[in-house]
């Protein structure tokens, strides 16, 4: 039973070395959230970007949460449960709500920081199903569920972002 036990520790490893790296990216992006949320112009969108640096915290607390558990050898299913009710809200409603045409003409300066959180967004999801598509069990079913949260961050950005590129496009030339 000595190689099982090896592929279990093997196995815990690969799955620590995820989410420590999923942890530290995460911090990265709520940092650029809430640096960039104080150069933005636009008022939606600065407050968006301190919205979404609050869900990375979110983000943070879950995995440390996990850690945590992987290291007690206690399984993620409750971490899980604790936060699966907990979809992002955030996404949804901003999305729903749309960006009203007013609003999009003075996003236009910040396109170069709203396409980066599209990119940093589209980042992180595929890092996470790309990380869910390697292991099994709970940390497939944790993975999966991050990957499904940046899905939605990464919608919102892109929405920001190209309905305030279209506005843009429109705009005559010389103001």
């Amino acid at each position: 039973s000595q190689p099982l036990a090896n592929y279990y520790l093997e196995n815990m490893m690969n799955i620590r070395i995820i989410y420590e790296y999923a942890l530290q990216r995460e911090h990265e992006g709520k940092n650029f959230f809430l640096t960039n949320a104080e150069r933005l112009h636009h008022a939606a969108a600065r407050g968006a970007f301190i919205q979404l640096a609050g869900e990375e915290q979110k983000h943070i607390d879950f995995i440390k949460s996990l850690i945590d558990a992987l290291d007690k050898g206690q399984p993620a299913s409750q971490v899980v449960r604790e936060l699966q009710a907990e979809d992002s809200f955030f996404s949804r409603r901003a999305v729903s709500e749309g960006v009203e045409q007013t609003m999009l003409e003075a996003m236009v300066p910040d396109l170069p920081v709203l396409r980066m959180a599209y990119l940093i967004e589209r980042d992180f999801a595929e890092f996470y199903e790309m990380a869910a598509s390697k292991v099994e069990g709970e940390a497939k079913q944790v993975l999966q569920m991050l990957g499904h949260w940046e899905r939605g961050h990464e919608q919102l950005f892109r929405l920001f972002h190209d309905q305030a590129f279209e506005q843009y496009a429109h705009m005559p030339w010389g103001g």
